[in-house]
Parts: C-alpha cells; structure tokens; sequence
C-alpha cells in the first residue's frame, strides 16, 4: 500500500458502504478506503456492492482495502475478480495471511488485537500491522468493536513493520490517541457513523482534520 504524498498522519476510512460515505473520503484526502467482505458486519459489502462504489474513486485516490475475516481463497477471488483492490486486511493467523499474501501477491495487513505492551508483535512477515483491542467477551465479530486500547503501550514500540491505530477513534478522540501511542496512521470506522454502517460525512470531514492538525507533524511514516 503506497504511503502518503507527504509525512502526514496516514488516515483510512473503513467499513463504507453508500457513495456520500465514500465520497467524503476521497474529497477530504483518505489514504485509503476500507470495504468489508464479512457477512455479520453491518458494513458488510457484496463484490458487486464493492465494485460500484469503487469505480467512483479517481485513479489517483486513496488505496482500496478489503476487510476479510478467516476468509477462503474463494472468498478472496470473488472479491477481486468484481473490484479493484489495492491490498487487503485480514483477520486470521499469521500464518494463514502469510498464505494469502502469496497466493494473491497483493499487500496483506494483519488485524491484531492487543491488551498489553507485551502483546504487540516484535516481527512480522506482512506488509503492515492493524493494532486495536481484542473482541469484548461473547463478541461474534473480530477487532475492538468500538472499544480503544489503552494508547501509551504503543509509544516507544519498535514495530518490525509500518503500522496503524484503530479501534474506538472519534474525531473527538483522534488527536490524542496519536499523540498517546505515537501512531502514524489510523483506521476508522463506526467512529464517523451516523448509524451502523451509514457514514456521516461531516464526521468524515473532521476526523481527518483532526488526525492531520492535532499533532506534531515531525515523523518519517512510510505504510507499504
């Protein structure tokens, strides 16, 4: 996944779903623009859902990710057969992504849920790492579902490969999660929701101002 045209906090947006969503994203400068290939998500998208949302992004937008959770290799290639898709997000062992990656030869970054300073990786062979909270108890999807981790296990973290924040950021809250873990790049999703996967776009609109002007600008973020 290409970095940012600059040193500036990476920034993506997940779980779109309708085009005024997706729009925001695009006009307000997303690095890139998640769509979920997962069925008990209420941002699940179809392929062709996918596809025709995507066909609306410039060639020159933000990157194309596809959410997939313990996905099958045809799960993956119904995906990319219908849409374009620039790198994907998986929620699966390391081992299994590490498959996929080579099957698939797009970047591939591994959702991991933390709790802990020791539970953040020392190595990884994936193109990036997804650091946000274990599921709650009793939880039937994967990820923090709106839930942070506590942001200072991150600061001073030496992470074998570039990484990004998600898991509960708001655009009331982005600020000084970045300054707490020390991230360069955060991912959003129900944090600029109007309701379950409807994205509201003025929240789009702040967040990304938020994360790009709340912070010191100083750093040397480089996503792949």
């Amino acid at each position: 996944m290409p970095p940012p045209a600059d040193t500036r906090i990476g920034v993506k947006i997940c779980g779109l779903t309708e085009p005024a969503g997706l729009e925001a994203a695009v006009t307000h400068g997303a690095d890139w623009i998640g769509f979920v290939f997962f069925a008990r998500s209420p941002r699940h998208v179809t392929p062709a859902q996918a596809a025709s949302l995507i066909a609306r992004v410039p060639q020159a937008g933000p990157r194309r990710i596809g959410l997939f959770v313990e996905p099958t290799d045809a799960q993956i290639t119904a995906a990319l057969d219908a849409a374009a898709l620039d790198g994907l997000q998986v929620y699966a062992a390391e081992e299994r992504a590490l498959e996929i990656r080579r099957h698939f030869g797009l970047p591939v970054w591994h959702a991991r849920g933390v709790a802990t300073a020791p539970d953040l990786p020392s190595r990884s062979p994936l193109d990036g790492l997804v650091i946000e909270s274990r599921p709650p108890a009793g939880s039937d999807r994967p990820g923090g579902n709106a839930h942070p981790i506590d942001w200072t296990i991150t600061r001073g973290w030496t992470a074998p490969v570039p990484w990004m924040l998600a898991g509960g950021l708001a655009p009331d809250t982005v600020a000084r999660a970045i300054a707490q873990s020390g991230a360069r790049a955060v991912d959003v999703s129900s944090g600029v929701e109007s309701a379950p996967g409807l994205k509201d776009p003025g929240l789009i609109a702040r967040f990304i101002r938020a994360a790009r002007g709340g912070h010191n600008q100083d750093g040397d973020y480089q996503p792949r």
